[in-house]
């Protein structure tokens, strides 16, 4: 399931609905992503998330889509927020649930690399010297790679 929102989420209430009822499930992995007050050196005041609707939504289902033919999930879900946040605010819930715990882990970690690199969410952070749009890190696109050397290496 997908949901891109303005407002926040209860994670008990997203946790206790992924599964309601479903008893095959015997492991479940989730990530919350939140507001930082730095990035490096720098302070930030909030962070404003800008999407485009109906690309993200598509772009996100395309890559649940992927998670859920590489592994066996009975349920996952990627909760994304966007407008002004700030500090300590929830920005990402990300959640897996399979009858294998490697299952639920593998796919959870596998989201949570291609929402920071492919998802279309713009970053503005407010510092001290003003707004600056955050650019996409090295790290995060080397993540995200393993991901289709696997891929590649499962096809051969």
């Amino acid at each position: 399931m997908i949901k891109v929102q303005r407002e926040d989420f209860d994670i008990a209430a997203e946790f206790e609905a992924l599964t309601a009822g479903n008893h095959a499930v015997g492991g479940i992995a989730t990530f919350i992503g939140l507001v930082r007050d730095m990035a490096g050196d720098e302070k930030i005041g909030a962070m404003t998330l800008e999407h485009y609707p109906g690309m993200t939504e598509k772009k996100l289902a395309e890559i649940e889509a992927e998670a859920n033919a590489r592994w066996p999930l009975e349920a996952s879900l990627i909760i994304h927020r966007y407008g002004r946040l700030e500090p300590g605010d929830q920005i990402v819930f990300v959640a897996t649930a399979s009858p294998h715990r490697a299952a639920a882990l593998e796919s959870c970690q596998f989201l949570i690399d291609w929402l920071k690199t492919s998802a279309p969410f713009w970053k503005l952070e407010e510092t001290p010297d003003g707004g600056k749009w955050v650019d996409a890190r090295d790290s995060d696109t080397t993540a995200a790679e393993r991901w289709i050397e696997q891929r590649r290496d499962a096809a051969e």
